[in-house]
């Protein structure tokens, strides 16, 4: 019997069990019920308990299977007993056990009605596992089964659609989705009008819902109703309607509703999770200052509200205070989780600073037995923005257990990081050890192959996303960069053409127009400009500074005068890369000033912004000012780069300031540990040979020994020879050329080298190199110039008959010469 299968205190059994258990008249036990009923009543404290609440307590313990077997022990169970073993297993984490039962329940029919708390328990287990078919299968039952349902049904039955119909499981199974029309059709809100009363729970449910689906004026418009009908607010209405306010960007009204909170009592503002809500909120909002002040007020403080604090500070790009946050709860001695080292490796990946971060993981390392993989991958990630790659690789390499995250992080920091090839390597290893390449990977692999410029790469990327049907967000972005960048401008175009014309992303129209002019096609690149435009495209930052560098190429001011001003109206202006864009247009286009006046502008400026300024005034022959911005920079604690140090050394050698060019190449090394490259050495030769200072530029070139076989060092100095007449230096510079691979690309120093024979008078040597290059087929590129009149960009080359108006043209230059012989 079932009495027996409990382990009861040595007392008579209660009359409900008796009656329950035993029906048999013959059973002794019944006869010691009747016994019992005539003897007086037992002491309240030594009562049996209720089979039920033996059940209950059970499942308390965390033992809800072991109630399982002693409710199967029972004859025909009451409803209550199944309720309470459904909620038990609900209680302890096993909703699909509690649909199990659930569904032995209702084939047990007709002996056992399913009653409102039935129902209710078993949508909450449908929410649980977000499972809609049987939540709407579940809420059929009730329908026909209960004629008159309870509040606590229709509460659990909001809270079941709001859940699901929300979660990205369901989409296929009628889930809403960004976009959906809510006026039209929406289920939650039904079924919470179709309720006759409402209780706090059933209002609480329908705000949250709004805000779920990012309806946040009405989720604030039904607090404010909430409120007017006299329903007492709880907690949770508050936590509910926080991120409305945050949505809204409501700032005002956000302080209004906290002090509302601080009305109810400390009830509400003690509770964590209110409290770890509202600086969120407040966080979300902008507003540090509020949040801290919540934080600091709080009297108690769990690992949440830490949590919340110190992502706040990230959230709102202000690292140094997340991670002195951090400090202060290692210093309360605070017991940190997952959240807590994922911030703190965050914000020191923000901070990029390497002893820090070598510190932090030296403290996770002591702090946790076990390192979580999602750690672990924080780790990587963090080593890899301090520039520390090798470090990152070895924590990869010794991490016990990698999910695909880790891999992806890897190949990732290994592509953004200039390791192309160890990314590619990594990839191969990756399908080795069974992991599918998914959109992250394939993002990895088609940045390699841009930075590679290595087409074969970036084509199979493209089959494998085909044939996998992989699609992902900026897809078409990454694959239009890899063609254009690997030289295969057409292939760029053709899938810019084939995509959707209606669903290109900004990223897309970026990717063509930055590839077109990075690949000379300037007029085509304003074409597709303006075809956004027509689009209604807005432009953005990106858009700015990929189409201003066509405009100084076609020499096409104007309409870069007019992106600065749409600039301007759209406060873009401010933007760093595309004042840098601006600076570079209008120094290119020859209004060096007004490039000036757009640097000094700039209120953030960064490594391009000042080497594009320098480069300016090199190119301008303002060598001094030049030097001055270099000081500066260095001044304002923004570290020069190595195109930094082209842009100075080359403004030095056009302005002829050798000695102060030679001290900043030595600093190179010394002072910034930037290790020279060829365009380096170009500089140097060529400040050394503008100034006549031609042999200690051969001196400089032999002692680079490997370093300096470069055809573009020596083609410097042969120009430099040319320049000052050094003929017989000449001589030996042109045989060392000679002796290298000059490859049709090199037309230029073919030329220069004819020039150079032609002056000394050498004329075998002018037809022997002439003679080489037509059987090279090398042909040298006819020099072109441009000017805009009145919006239209007229083309000039040297013999040009294509021109609309080269007859009147060479007329007029005949009568110039005509004047000239006549002296005028």
């Amino acid at each position: 019997m079932a009495s027996s299968a409990l382990h009861l205190p040595l007392s008579p059994p209660s009359r409900a069990i008796a009656a329950t258990t035993n029906n048999n008249p013959f059973d002794p036990l019944s006869y010691s019920s009747q016994a019992i009923i005539s003897s007086p009543p037992p002491n309240p404290t030594l009562r049996t308990p209720s089979i039920r609440s033996r059940l209950s307590q059970i499942c308390q313990q965390g033992q809800p299977h072991l109630a399982r077997q002693i409710f199967d022990s029972i004859a025909e169970p009451k409803t209550v007993l199944w309720n309470t073993i459904i909620i038990g297993f609900i209680c302890n984490n096993m909703p699909q056990e509690a649909l199990f039962l659930y569904s032995h329940m209702k084939n047990s029919s007709p002996h056992t009605k399913c009653d409102s708390y039935t129902y209710s328990s078993v949508l909450k287990a449908c929410t649980l596992l977000h499972n809609l078919r049987i939540g709407k299968a579940v809420h059929c039952h009730f329908i026909r089964g209960l004629t008159n349902p309870s509040r606590i049904v229709y509460n659990a039955l909001l809270n079941f659609y709001a859940t699901c119909l929300s979660s990205s499981d369901n989409k296929e199974m009628g889930g809403y989705i960004k976009g959906f029309d809510y006026s039209k059709h929406d289920l939650v809100c039904a079924i919470f009008n179709m309720m006759r009363k409402r209780d706090v729970v059933a209002w609480n449910t329908m705000i949250l819902w709004y805000t779920k689906t990012e309806r946040f004026l009405e989720a604030v418009i039904l607090f404010k109703k909430m409120m007017k009908m006299g329903i007492r607010l709880s907690a949770v209405s508050f936590v509910n309607v926080f991120p409305a306010f945050s949505g809204l960007e409501d700032y005002n009204n956000a302080e209004v509703l906290y002090g509302m909170l601080l009305k109810l009592g400390s009830e509400c503002v003690d509770d964590l999770y209110v409290a770890s809500s509202a600086i969120f909120m407040f966080a979300e909002l902008g507003c540090l200052d509020f949040a801290r002040k919540i934080f600091d007020n709080c009297s108690q403080r769990n690992i949440e509200i830490w949590n919340t604090m110190i992502g706040g500070y990230l959230q709102n790009n202000c690292p140094v205070e997340g991670i002195k946050l951090f400090l202060q709860a290692m210093e309360s001695e605070t017991v940190f989780d997952d959240v807590t080292f994922l911030s703190a490796l965050s914000a020191v990946s923000q901070l990029q600073w390497l002893d820090l971060a070598q510190q932090l993981h030296a403290y996770i390392i002591k702090n946790l037995s076990k390192l979580p993989v999602i750690v672990a991958n924080a780790i990587l990630v963090m080593y890899s923005r301090c520039n520390s790659i090798h470090t990152s690789f070895e924590v990869f390499d010794k991490m016990p257990e990698r999910d695909v995250i880790s891999w992806n992080t890897m190949v990732s920091a290994f592509v953004q990081n200039g390791f192309n090839d160890e990314g590619l390597l990594l990839v191969y290893e990756m399908q080795k050890q069974g992991f599918l390449v998914d959109s992250v990977t394939v993002t990895a692999l088609l940045s390699a192959a841009s930075n590679l410029r290595n087409w074969n790469i970036g084509k199979q990327t493209h089959a494998y996303l085909l044939r996998h049907g992989i699609q992902f967000e900026g897809m078409d972005s990454y694959i239009i960069d890899m063609y254009a960048k690997s030289g295969l401008i057409r292939n760029s175009q053709l899938h810019f053409e084939n995509s959707n014309s209606c669903n290109r992303d900004q990223a897309t129209w970026n990717a063509m127009i930055a590839g077109l002019a990075q690949n000379g096609l300037v007029e085509e690149a304003i074409v597709v400009f303006k075809q956004l435009l027509q689009q209604n495209v807005m432009p953005n930052a990106v858009t700015l500074a990929s189409v201003l560098p066509a405009c100084s190429l076609m020499g096409n001011a104007d309409l870069g005068k007019q992106l600065h001003g749409f600039s301007v109206r759209n406060l873009l202006d401010q933007n760093v890369f595309v004042g840098s864009a601006l600076v570079d247009m209008y120094s290119k286009s020859g209004a060096i000033k007004l490039a000036e006046n757009m640097f000094f502008d700039i209120h953030e400026k960064n490594a391009v912004t000042y080497t594009t300024m320098i480069l300016g005034y090199g190119q301008h022959g303002m060598g001094e000012r030049a030097l001055s911005l270099f000081r500066s920079m260095q001044a304002s604690n923004i570290q020069p780069d190595a195109i930094t140090f082209v842009a100075v050394l080359s403004a030095c050698g056009y302005a002829g300031l050798v000695d102060e060019g030679l001290q900043i190449f030595r600093s190179m090394e010394k002072e910034f540990k930037i290790h020279p490259s060829t365009e380096h050495y170009c500089c140097v030769t060529d400040m050394l040979g503008k100034v006549g200072r031609v042999v200690e530029a051969y001196e400089f070139v032999e002692q680079l020994g490997e370093e300096g076989n470069s055809v573009e060092i020596w083609g410097s100095l042969l120009a430099s020879c040319k320049l000052h007449q050094k003929f017989d230096l000449g001589e030996v510079v042109a045989k060392k050329l000679l002796q290298m691979d000059i490859r049709n690309s090199m037309t230029g120093y073919h030329v220069l080298l004819s020039n150079l024979y032609a002056e000394e008078g050498n004329w075998d040597n002018v037809d022997r190199v002439r003679r080489e290059m037509k059987e090279k087929g090398i042909r040298k590129d006819v020099g072109c110039s441009w000017i805009d009149v009145a919006g239209c960009v007229n083309y000039f080359a040297s013999k040009d008959q294509e021109h609309p108006q080269s007859d009147e043209i060479y007329k007029l230059l005949g009568l110039f010469k005509k004047m000239k012989d006549a002296d005028y």
